[in-house]
C-alpha cells in the first residue's frame, strides 16, 4: 500500500483556521492520508504567548478563530520550510499578497511530485497582464494546483453550517483527491475542469462586494444591491472570458458556488462588504479600517481593484468595466462614493 500522504497547511488566519479543522478531522478517518497535518503560522505574540504556543497546547486559534476548537493532530510551526518539508499536499491559505515570497522560500524543500490547492481570492499582476495565484504556484514551485472557491464565509464553516463549494482542477483525479481530503457532510464540493474561470470567479467578486458595501454606506436598499451583484456578475464574466488563456469559458462555472453563490454571500456578508459600508459612513480611510475593524486579516477587493484596472488600461478597456472602475476610483482616486450610483445608472447593460 502506498505511503499515507502528508498534508501542509500554509496559512493560518481565520479561513486556514477554519479548513484547518476540517482537514485535521478528516485525515483521522481516511486511511489514505498521514494523521499529523502541519499547519505553517506566522509567529505572533498573543497576551505575550506565541500564537504557535497557544495552538498547539489550547489547540485555539484565539486570535483569528476563537471559540472553535482545532483537531490536537494539527500542528502549528512557525518556520514555513519546516512545515513544508515533505509534504504531498500543499494547502494555500494565505492573502494574496504574500504568495511569491512564501513559494520562493519553500519550494527547495517540496518535491515536484507534491500537489497544491490555492483557496486564496485575489490575482496578481505581471509584466503581461493578468497572473493568476496558482501561476504563481505551479511557476515557483513546479507543482499541479487545483483552486478551490465558493460561498464560505469562515466562522460559519467552523460553525458546521451547510455551504457547497467549488474545486477547479486541471487534472481531474487531483480535484478528487483534494475533494476525499476536504469534503464533509456539511461542506460540499463540485470539482470542474475549468480552474481558471473558478480562480477568476474568487478573485473578481471581492471588487462587486466593494461596491455592494458602497450601496450600504449610501443606504441604497436591496433593490440597488441586486443591481450592483447582477452587472458586477456581467463584469465578471467579460473579465474571464477576455483575459482566460483558454478559449472556453463555460458559463456553467458561474452558476457554481464559486460564481454567483459567493458573490451573493460575499455582497450580504463578507469583510469587502463591511469596511467598505464603514468607508461610507465613518469618512476613515480603507486602511484605517482595515486596521481597526479586521483584527490583523487583510483585504482583498480594493488590491484586487487596483490589479484589475491596472490590467484594463493596459488593454485600453477601462470603459467596458465601469463598475470595477468606479470601486477602483472610489478606492484610490478621491472620486466620491455617488459615482457608484452614476455607473449603476449609465451601465452598458442598460443602453
Amino acid at each position: 500500500m502506498a505511503a499515507p500522504l502528508k498534508v501542509c497547511i500554509v496559512g493560518s488566519g481565520n479561513w486556514g483556521s477554519a479548513i484547518a479543522r476540517i482537514v485535521g478531522s478528516n485525515v483521522r478517518e481516511l486511511q489514505r492520508f498521514a494523521t499529523t497535518v502541519k499547519m505553517w503560522v506566522y509567529e505572533e505574540n498573543v497576551n505575550g504567548r506565541k500564537l504557535t504556543d497557544i495552538i498547539n497546547t489550547d489547540h485555539e486559534n484565539v486570535k483569528y478563530l476563537p471559540g472553535y476548537k482545532l483537531p490536537e493532530n494539527v500542528v502549528a510551526v512557525p518556520d514555513l520550510r519546516d512545515a513544508a518539508k515533505d509534504a504531498d499536499l500543499l494547502v494555500f491559505v494565505v492573502p494574496h499578497q504574500f504568495i511569491r515570497k512564501l513559494c520562493e522560500e519553500m519550494a527547495s524543500c517540496v518535491s515536484r511530485t507534491a500537489r497544491g490547492i490555492t483557496l486564496i481570492k485575489g490575482i496578481d499582476e505581471g509584466p503581461e497582464g493578468l497572473r493568476l495565484i496558482s501561476d504563481i504556484i505551479r511557476e515557483k514551485m513546479g507543482i499541479d494546483v487545483s483552486v478551490l472557491m465558493g460561498a464560505n464565509i469562515a466562522n460559519e464553516v467552523a460553525a458546521e453550517k451547510f455551504c457547497e463549494t467549488t474545486i477547479g482542477s486541471r487534472i481531474m483525479d487531483n480535484g478528487q483527491l483534494f475533494k476525499e481530503l476536504l469534503q464533509t457532510p456539511n461542506f460540499r464540493i463540485t470539482v470542474v475542469p475549468d480552474a481558471d474561470t473558478v480562480e477568476l470567479c474568487g478573485a473578481l467578486k471581492n471588487i462587486v462586494a466593494v461596491g455592494a458595501g458602497f450601496c450600504d454606506g449610501l443606504g441604497c436598499g436591496d433593490n440597488t444591491k441586486a443591481a450592483v451583484i447582477r452587472l458586477g456578475l456581467m463584469e465578471m464574466i467579460s473579465f474571464a472570458r477576455l483575459f482566460s488563456k483558454n478559449s472556453t469559458v463555460s458559463s456553467a462555472t458561474f452558476l457554481e458556488s464559486c460564481g454567483v453563490a459567493d458573490l451573493i454571500t460575499t455582497c450580504y456578508g463578507g469583510r469587502n462588504r463591511r469596511v467598505s459600508e464603514a468607508f461610507v459612513t465613518s469618512g476613515k480611510s480603507i486602511e484605517e479600517l482595515e486596521k481597526e475593524m479586521l483584527n490583523g486579516q487583510k483585504l482583498q477587493g480594493p488590491a484586487t481593484a487596483a490589479e484589475v484596472h491596472h490590467i484594463l488600461k493596459q488593454k485600453g478597456l477601462v470603459s467596458k468595466f465601469p463598475l470595477f472602475t468606479a470601486v477602483y476610483q472610489i478606492c484610490f482616486e478621491g472620486k466620491p462614493v455617488q459615482d457608484m450610483i452614476s455607473c449603476l445608472q449609465s451601465h452598458p447593460e442598460h443602453l
